[in-house]
């Protein structure tokens, strides 16, 4: 029988040398913000695979996080970490190609402009807002599973995000920090774009719980459905905008107690009235 290529491997002495010997490198992201490089390979029998290495130790622990939450949590839009290669005292890990664009993607160079006409999250902004509602929706979804599981968002944001504008599909990845929770925070802070973080988020002693996902989930539906990036160009109704400010309400006990119940409320603010 023969193994394969990626999900029969447990260990090779360096990363890009081995996707060569068995597949072409078609994509490679060297210059990404969170200590991983990536590759995008194609194998000789057509099939596309990601495959993400840690080359830092911070990365190497997300990594190790993100791998315990991948044995927890399934869902059709979480792209799923399906296979893991130990590789120099760090692990890279096999997912399956998913055709998009990430909406925001920070490099080591800086941030990306989120306003550039010809960037994804412009793009995405300026789509029908059915779309951007479908979109968010499948993004609700997941968070569903998440939270069934006894996990919560952690390092949530439009990077997060994977669309294809072609097929108008969206997909979740990079999730490495979701965690069990409740959980105390030790830290000064969590990880995360402090565009989608809650208040708790930077306050060391705090309970981080579902409460803070659905403020992270609040604020991704009042950043997306905006025309731009100041947040003046609201393009929903008001009935989801109410939502969305009990969501990301500064105290957590006068939020949405889980994701379910923003979810359901969420849902209702999209019904028309005469439904």
């Amino acid at each position: 029988m023969v193994l394969h290529p990626l999900l029969g491997v447990d260990e090779v002495p360096a990363v890009e040398p081995y996707l060569g010997r068995v597949g072409e490198v078609f994509k490679a992201y060297r210059e990404q913000d969170s200590g991983c490089v990536s590759y995008g390979v194609q194998l000789l029998d057509g099939a596309r695979w990601f495959v993400k290495e840690a080359i830092t130790d911070d990365a190497r622990r997300s990594l190790e996080r993100g791998w315990a939450f991948h044995r927890t949590v399934r869902h059709r839009a979480i792209v799923p970490q399906v296979h893991r290669i130990a590789v120099r005292q760090s692990w890279a890990v096999v997912m399956p190609w998913r055709d998009g664009e990430v909406l925001y993607h920070p490099t080591l160079g800086g941030p990306q402009d989120r306003t550039n006409p010809a960037g994804p999250m412009a793009r995405f902004r300026a789509l029908p807002t059915d779309r951007v509602l479908r979109a968010f929706d499948r993004v609700l979804d997941a968070h569903l599973a998440v939270e069934s599981a006894g996990q919560i968002a952690v390092d949530f944001y439009d990077g997060a995000l994977l669309y294809d504008f072609a097929g108008d599909v969206t997909h979740l990845v990079d999730l490495d920090e979701y965690r069990p929770g409740p959980f105390v925070l030790e830290e000064d802070r969590l990880p995360g774009s402090r565009r989608f973080m809650a208040p708790e988020e930077f306050v060391r002693g705090a309970v981080i719980d579902t409460r803070t996902t659905v403020f992270t989930l609040g604020r991704a539906a009042r950043l997306l459905l905006d025309a731009g990036d100041e947040e003046r160009a609201w393009r929903g109704t008001p009935q989801q905008l109410a939502v969305i400010e009990l969501a990301t309400e500064a105290d957590p006990d006068a939020r949405f107690e889980d994701v379910r119940r923003f979810t359901d409320a969420w849902r209702a603010a999209n019904t028309p009235q005469d439904a």
